[in-house]
């Protein structure tokens, strides 16, 4: 049997939950047996939050009248025996519609007004804006008033040509693309801006985020859309009419804002919809497949993509099985194909990138925990090792190794100038790094590009201050890379001196490899890239259009350039907790060697109680590593369907103890 969508999103939930109780018991189990130092449990949190807030948003596009929102009814929401995303003829969903849930807000459609694009705000501003929103509560056990208060997506308002000017719906350069003007001289516009749509529907509980997009023209007037959600999307499903095949202005949305040079075959699904309307009783059944199977080829021909990323569906008869039952119905609307290549492809992709994540982050977990047990390991070899050789010491010794265990320790105190010095170099060397990646650094480079952009008129430079721009961003990254490079050579230096001065163990942890965002850069760059063709010469012509662009840019990169802060961050945390913890270690040591040779000159028999307690202390040690093992390959081996809330009867039973 093949897996839908829906059955592969529910077993991926499934993990994540079980994955986040199981972090937190061994968070809880390191905390007990002190070994959760900062740097292990920033590592504990990152791992949290990377499973427990990881995000699969799939987008829908589509020119007007594909059948977009039905699809979407069909795919997630039939469950509910009814359409809820408004879905009837010609234009329905007029703004940019993100489905998802938050825990803290209660049910409810959020509407930005669309007089918002007249002000210099980012999309993703006004998001921390709440009151500027029109909100209206939902009712998610009443399907009929939720599709009533969703119909508000698709609301319009009429407005001057001028006004429709000013807000990115008219343009005098492209009369063809422009909406009709009624007999006011009005022009229809959408009356929102952006919808978000808060629901506790079970895939959108799980992390599933649906956009819903509209057409061509609602598309290239607001550029956040285009350069930061869509590129941001693990999965774009672009319909067409299985009627009409690639229209130029599908064409155009593809070729704009959709291709791009290094799109993964799973991350670019194209829909032929409308299956159905070629069902035609004077065609044989081998016929009306034969005309499916040539809009299909037509379609990737010109799309540039495989067979296999061009799948016909009738959405409509998809959604009608599901609602009445009818199997036979369902696998002639191909709807099964659909979902079965979203959930190989979207979400298997999903789950090998997230499992990866999570197999790297626990190797450095036990890196870090481990190295705690070694150190105590080797305290424990040190004290054996001198008790046993004041076996058979007279009084006179034993005062001597006292007096030297004295004198060692003084050292040690004296020692902590070259240890102060060099924290001070090391923070002197992450203050470059965090310049290079700071947020004044990256407004000073937009800053610069916005200028470029402000020039009146046309800017056929545009392409060449881009490039300029991105090409100093991946230099400051570069150099961010060649400094923590030189930060790990003087780290492993001064470890290994202190290693050989004071006897620790210390191991400069590798220094992060920042390509990955360098990577980001180039995606960024290339969604920019391709809005700045000859198409949109004239909209960049207009200054509040390029100031919306370099805003939405500057939203993109500040996620990028914070993600890579974070890294550095998290590697001098890692670099400073391991010689805070051996420094602590070492200082107890010396306290536990005093204790032990005071006990010796007390009582006879103390040596060889203190021995006996050494070694009890090594096994429960040796214990600790080869649970700290079980535990974490737990961790790995979490089965993919288990529910959260049976974990409590198959944990292992030392876990909580």
């Amino acid at each position: 049997m093949t897996t839908s969508f829906n059955d592969q999103f529910d077993q991926h939930g499934a993990w994540r939950r079980s994955f986040a109780l199981r972090l937190k018991m061994l968070a809880e189990w390191m905390k007990g047996h002190e070994l959760l130092d900062p740097a292990v449990e920033e590592r504990l949190q990152r791992l949290e939050a990377q499973v427990g807030s990881d995000k699969v948003m799939v987008a829908f596009v589509a020119e007007f009248s594909r059948g977009k929102s039905e699809l979407i009814n069909a795919i997630f929401f039939a469950g509910y025996g009814r359409r809820i995303m408004p879905a009837s003829a010609g234009r329905t969903t007029m703004c940019p519609t993100e489905l998802g849930y938050d825990a803290d807000i209660p049910p409810c459609l959020r509407l930005l007004p669309i007089e918002t694009r007249l002000q210099p705000q980012a999309l993703m501003e006004w998001r921390a804006v709440p009151e500027q929103w029109t909100r209206v509560d939902l009712d998610v056990n009443d399907p009929a008033q939720l599709a009533e208060a969703l119909e508000k997506v698709a609301q319009v308002r009429h407005v001057s040509k001028d006004q429709a000017r000013a807000l990115g719906f008219w343009h005098d350069e492209a009369p063809e693309d422009n909406p009709m003007v009624d007999a006011q001289g009005l022009v229809e516009v959408p009356m929102w801006r952006h919808a978000l749509i808060n629901i506790a529907h079970p895939l959108l509980k799980q992390g599933l985020v649906i956009l819903d997009t509209p057409g061509l023209n609602a598309i290239g007037a607001e550029p956040e859309l285009t350069v930061n959600l869509i590129p941001q999307a693990h999965a774009v499903v672009f319909i067409l009419g299985a009627d009409t095949g690639v229209t130029k202005s599908d064409l155009a949305i593809w070729r704009e804002h959709l291709i791009t040079e290094s799109d993964a075959s799973y991350s670019r699904l194209v829909v032929l919809n409308k299956i159905d309307t070629l069902w035609d009783a004077l065609s044989t059944g081998g016929q009306v497949l034969a005309q499916i199977d040539r809009q299909r080829s037509t379609s990737a021909e010109i799309l540039g993509l495989s067979l296999e990323q061009v799948i016909p569906v009738s959405a409509q008869k998809g959604l009608l099985a599901k609602v009445t039952g009818n199997d036979a119905l369902l696998q002639a609307s191909r709807l099964p194909q659909l979902e079965l290549a979203l959930a190989q492809g979207v979400m298997g992709q999903r789950q090998t990138i997230l499992r990866a994540a999570v197999t790297e982050g626990i190797a450095d977990l036990r890196t870090e925990a481990g190295r705690s047990l070694h150190i105590r390991r080797r305290d424990l070899a040190e004290q054996m090792q001198e008790l046993q050789g004041l076996r058979g010491k007279n009084t006179n010794v034993i005062r001597q190794m006292r007096a030297r265990v004295v004198q060692e320790k003084n050292e040690f105190d004296a020692g902590g100038a070259k240890i102060h010095a060099l924290r001070s170099v090391h923070l002197k060397l992450m203050r470059e790094v965090f310049h290079l990646l700071g947020n004044a650094a990256l407004k000073t480079e937009l800053k610069q590009l916005n200028k470029a952009l402000a020039q009146p008129g046309i800017k056929l430079g545009v392409k060449k201050a881009y490039g300029d721009t991105f090409a100093r961003l991946q230099a400051s990254v570069a150099e961010a890379q060649k400094l923590s490079v030189d930060i790990h050579t003087m780290l492993s230096a001064s470890f290994r001196n202190l290693n050989a001065e004071f006897g620790f163990s210390l191991q400069a942890p590798r220094e992060p490899d920042l390509s990955r965002f360098s990577r980001d850069l180039d995606l960024v760059q290339r969604s920019h890239l391709q809005y700045l063709g000859v198409a949109n010469v004239l909209k960049l012509a207009q200054t509040e259009f390029t100031e919306r662009l370099v805003r939405a840019l500057a939203t993109r990169l500040r996620v990028v350039y914070e993600s890579a802060l974070g890294e550095m961050e998290l590697w001098n945390k890692s670099a400073a907790s391991q010689l805070d913890a051996q420094l602590r270690e070492r200082r107890r040591n010396f306290g536990r060697r005093l204790e032990t040779i005071d006990r010796v000159q007390q009582a006879a028999t103390g040596l060889n109680e203190r021995i006996a307690e050494i070694d009890l202390q090594d096994a429960a040690v040796n214990q600790l590593d080869a649970k700290l093992t079980e535990l974490t390959n737990y961790l790995l081996q979490a089965p993919p369907v288990a529910q959260a809330e049976d974990l409590q009867a198959t944990q292992p039973a030392e876990l909580s103890a």
